[in-house]
């Protein structure tokens, strides 16, 4: 006795070729003519059903963003002929990131619009498109995610996103500041200097709590660079595995982007709350990172100038 299901998923052409199989499976000849039929039969499926076209069937807010981008990965991984995931699917609908992006805060005041709860902010309109692409262009995207490294050069304050040593983007961070600090987070006192070294991508924080990690408390507003008081953004966060350890190097997004070309933090690498985005959707878990002490920066060759050592390392 068979399932049923497959005929829900594909259609009815299935149930012909499980009588087939079914009716011939003393006639090997029969058999393997009727497995390449299979082949061919699931290669016109496919040409039918993909891409396909999923209307968002409500408004979608920050807050649910993840979960309905979820649901939909738990719905249709399992009717394509490829690993499907959050990062594939929104990398075949690009148009997300461009609105996930506008939902930055100083992109906003630039538009005359104070946003104090960004989470509460639509980034999915109620009958808006998501395309679930075909193979070709999930192969193409999955080969694309795989040759996709990212570079960050300490004392440029510069994150780069390579493919295939192709620049893809350049965004402005800042880093660990130059000196020890006791920190409840640890409880010890740490060195905040951002460390260098090759690795990769090994977690993300879609929606990260706030504390200070000097005194270990946690927060849920903040002080923008204008003076005004908003909730904490919910953005991921990207942590990384440097030199095989995972010492809470974190990439994430800074509501102060004036800390920006600066050695302000406590280790991380801060990013714009835009450039967040586009930065995490370019680095899905096993994605690699070099962080590199540069000093000097080259242009075809030759060293065009000299960066300031903000750590001293050349004493």
């Amino acid at each position: 006795m068979f399932s049923l299901f497959p005929l829900r998923k594909i259609g009815y052409q299935w149930l012909l070729l499980l009588i087939m199989c079914s009716c011939n499976h003393r006639n090997p000849g029969v058999v393997d003519n009727t497995f390449d039929q299979t082949e061919l039969l699931q290669d016109s499926i496919e040409k039918r059903i993909l891409p396909i076209n999923v209307k968002v069937p409500h408004d979608v807010e920050v807050a649910k963003y993840f979960d309905y981008i979820d649901s939909l990965v738990a719905r249709y991984d399992s009717l394509v002929p490829y690993p499907l995931s959050e990062h594939l699917l929104i990398r075949a609908n690009p148009w997300v990131i461009d609105t996930l992006k506008n939902t930055d805060y100083y992109r906003m005041k630039q538009r005359d619009s104070f946003v104090y709860d960004q989470r509460k902010m639509v980034v999915l309109s109620k009958g808006s498109n998501l395309s679930i692409p075909d193979s070709l262009t999930a192969n193409r995207l999955l080969q694309a995610i795989e040759n996709t490294e990212i570079d960050i050069n300490i004392p440029e304050f510069k994150l780069r996103i390579y493919e295939d040593s192709v620049l893809l983007y350049t965004f402005p961070i800042r880093v660990g500041q130059n000196r020890k600090r006791y920190l409840a987070f640890g409880d010890r006192i740490t060195d905040l200097r951002t460390k260098e070294g090759k690795g990769f991508i090994v977690a993300h924080v879609k929606e990260p709590d706030f504390y200070n990690p000097v005194d270990g408390k946690q927060f849920f507003l903040t002080k923008r660079d204008d003076g005004k008081t908003t909730v904490m953004p919910q953005i991921p966060w990207i942590e990384t595995e440097i030199n095989g350890v995972r010492n809470g190097q974190m990439i994430h997004p800074t509501t102060n982007p004036a800390t920006l070309g600066k050695a302000y933090s406590n280790g991380c690498i801060g990013t714009k709350e835009a450039d967040a985005w586009v930065i995490y959707y370019h680095a899905p878990i096993g994605t690699k990172i070099k962080i590199r002490y540069d000093l000097e920066v080259y242009e075809e060759g030759q060293v065009i100038f000299l960066l300031k050592d903000i750590y001293g390392y050349g004493n």
